[in-house]
């Protein structure tokens, strides 16, 4: 899919204006308030009422309706009703449930828990599993890793590689974690005050980036562990 044309406004100011394509995986890079949150909500329908949009894009699904689209959020301790039990917070059959919990490595018995008996590992892949629940066309991510463990963050980005490739979804990553975007996304887009400073294939633009707003984001990200190529 193709966003020709995001434009995100109040009255005359601009606070985003990009154009992306998500081929595969997009990881959505930039630091806090450089735009990645306001994205990701102008592609939900979420924006606060005082904000204006303009979309053009291109796809096989309608966008912002139904169930081609679903969201992961960023805490999954937040994510779910802690007074009521799993099974009960699934709005789809019961053989659907039990396959979704077999595809995200959960066992069936944690559906008739509450969700404060899970780790956070196992409540973010109750969320993965209820965001997968219709078979959507795109999967958004906000930052779904930042809550969990660096052990745990890694289990669930590889989860989710892997569950791409069997269920077909595009994704679009929003995220400040470079590394885990490197671990999971094709593509990288750059941003930086609601613009896009850089993108292209993630390794290329790891290895050589082009822009200096890209290097210092590198750089600071990997400042304190190994990463090479």
């Amino acid at each position: 899919m193709k966003i020709s044309k995001l434009k995100i406004m109040i009255a005359s100011d601009i606070l985003v204006d990009i154009a992306f394509e998500i081929e595969s995986s997009l990881a959505l890079v930039g630091q806090s308030g450089s735009g990645k949150s306001l994205t990701l909500k102008a592609l939900l329908g979420m924006l606060p009422h005082d904000m204006s949009l303009e979309l053009e894009c291109s796809c096989d699904f309608e966008l912002i309706a139904g169930n081609s689209v679903a969201f992961i959020p960023q805490n999954p301790f937040t994510a779910l009703s802690p007074l009521t039990k799993i099974n009960k917070q699934f709005f789809v059959e019961k053989s659907r449930v039990k396959e979704l919990f077999d595809s995200v490595g959960l066992s069936h018995e944690l559906l008739s828990r509450f969700p404060p008996e899970l780790s956070g590992g196992q409540l973010q892949r109750v969320v993965i599993a209820m965001a997968l629940s219709n078979k959507p066309q795109l999967l958004l991510l906000d930052e779904p890793t930042t809550a969990l463990d660096p052990e745990t963050r890694v289990v669930i980005i590889n989860l989710l590689r892997e569950l791409q490739a069997k269920e077909g979804f595009k994704m679009l990553f929003v995220t400040h974690d470079i590394s885990s975007a490197k671990n999971l996304c094709q593509y990288i887009c750059v941003i930086k005050e609601g613009k896009m400073v850089e993108s292209g294939v993630m390794d290329a633009v790891i290895n050589r980036p082009q822009a200096e707003y890209t290097k210092t984001l590198i750089e600071a990200n990997f400042a304190n562990r190994e990463f090479r190529v």
